[in-house]
């Protein structure tokens, strides 16, 4: 059995969820969102309350059950509030800019770096250094935050680089003297 697809989803008020066939599609006060569901996993929804059923207990089915019982609890949260994650520029001379819905990286390339915002992502720049990705897919703000990571990854010897604001980097100590 699985416990995270057994549990229940509560859905807030103001938030509206329809089911139609394998689609999933929830309206809140953030935005709408929709998501396809596989064949063999059903919801139910009663008053506010969804449950995320599976046709049998073959293998696939049950790996399916919690996954599918997780997209749609972040799909509810991310109409209500939006989900945020916050990069850090580490080095001389390296900063960002917000130029409209882009930002303009200066990563120590003989040029400046462009990066578009796909639709539904917003950033916000606090500081030359900090980088804010908002959206209200969860996981189109963590693969727009790893895809700005890979413009200048950080380096272990010296730390510079983008890298989350929560992660820690491990340093090498690198050459010494005689």
């Amino acid at each position: 059995m699985s416990r995270i697809g057994n549990s229940p989803i509560i859905v807030p008020d103001g938030v509206e969820v329809k089911v139609d066939g394998s689609k999933v599609t929830v309206k809140g006060p953030k935005g709408t969102l929709n998501r396809e569901i596989n064949h063999n996993i059903s919801l139910e929804i009663e008053g506010n309350v969804i449950k995320v059923l599976r046709k049998n207990d073959e293998k696939q089915n049950k790996a399916l059950h919690g996954l599918t019982r997780t997209l749609i609890s972040n799909m509810i949260e991310g109409v209500t509030k939006e989900y945020s994650k916050e990069l850090q520029i580490n080095g001389v001379g390296y900063r960002v800019q917000k130029q409209g819905n882009n930002l303009n990286m200066a990563l120590g390339y003989s040029h400046p770096v462009i990066f578009e915002a796909p639709a539904g992502i917003s950033f916000d720049v606090p500081n030359p250094n900090t980088i804010i990705v908002k959206g209200i897919d969860k996981e189109l703000v963590g693969q727009t935050a790893a895809v700005i990571r890979t413009k200048r990854p950080p380096e272990v010897y010296k730390g510079k680089g983008i890298k989350y604001a929560d992660e820690v980097i491990r340093r090498k100590v690198g050459k010494t003297g005689k």
